[in-house]
């Protein structure tokens, strides 16, 4: 899922193109993507985008009339970018929708058969509460905003930073690349938590959203974003199960759980003990390794 990076690196794309640009024309490709019917997405044609922006992995247009465009690109949503002197291709099946301006077409698209993204039409900046999880936006945030946010539920480190009800924009990548920064286990509980571990978290998730911000930046240039993804050349840990830890070389562990994987260094963020898999622990039961040195043993 697209996550405060890709999010930031989306819109401000989109910024440069389309702000101030009138919507010309639309089509509806898929018909799982419109979730509101009024307003109609028609009482959009011909207002100009007045500003667009992020609400926490949401992506916010703001139109003339006080009309706003809210779409979710959930787990494999993405937009693709036509010039207006560029032959469009329209991606076949994956397309959901295009939007026509005066300098281009934007295509949304989303891979898969499972139809998630979302789009909704609403009239009002009140109405956009709605969509607002009312989690930490961590940049703005100081570090004792950030731990009073993680003190709040008694959850595992992964899963508090990755609620939206608590912090904006944070997911499964970019959690796993957070906590392996803070040395710390995805499985820590907030509760046990020090003053220094919460500090130390909060540094490196603002220092692993700038990093990958700026990373992002900087591939795509002048260009439109085209590799957004959830694995990323020089992540530490995340989608990197048995590479080696670029800090001690101890090959990189993983926890599944139904559609989400949690990756994380043993050396580094637990005191080299395995965290139990749900599935592969169960089967494996009393010959589960408890440590890296029987694992590699």
């Amino acid at each position: 899922m697209p996550e405060l990076p890709d999010v930031t690196v989306y819109i401000e794309a989109l910024r440069e193109r389309i702000l101030g640009q009138p919507l010309t024309a639309f089509a509806i490709l898929s018909p799982f993507i419109l979730r509101t019917f009024e307003p109609p997405l028609d009482a959009a044609v011909g207002l100009r985008v007045r500003g667009i922006e992020r609400l926490g992995k949401r992506i916010v247009f703001e139109l003339e009339d006080a009309l706003f465009l809210v779409i979710h690109l959930m787990i494999a949503g993405r937009f693709r970018w036509f010039g207006a002197n560029e032959r469009k291709k329209i991606p076949g099946r994956i397309a959901l929708a295009d939007f026509e301006f005066p300098t281009g077409s934007l295509i949304l698209t989303e891979a898969g058969t499972k139809r998630r993204a979302s789009l909704h039409v609403i009239r009002g900046r009140a109405a956009l509460a709605q969509f607002d999880r009312g989690g930490l936006e961590v940049l703005d945030a100081t570090c004792e905003q950030f731990a009073e946010r993680l003190a709040r539920e008694n959850h595992t480190l992964k899963r508090s930073l990755a609620d939206p009800r608590l912090f904006s924009g944070i997911g499964n990548a970019y959690s796993d690349e957070i906590l392996h920064r803070a040395r710390l286990s995805p499985l820590k509980l907030t509760s046990k938590l020090t003053a220094e571990e919460a500090a130390r978290l909060f540094e490196a998730t603002r220092e692993q959203l700038i990093y990958w911000t700026d990373q992002m930046r900087e591939e795509r240039g002048a260009g439109f974003p085209e590799k957004v993804t959830a694995f990323r050349k020089g992540m530490a840990v995340h989608g990197r199960y048995g590479a080696p830890c670029p800090e001690c070389g101890t090959a990189v562990q993983r926890i599944r759980y139904k559609d989400n994987e949690t990756n994380y260094c043993a050396r580094c963020q637990t005191e080299g003990r395995l965290l139990a898999d749900r599935g592969l622990s169960r089967l494996l039961k009393q010959d589960w390794p408890k440590t890296v040195e029987e694992l590699e043993g």
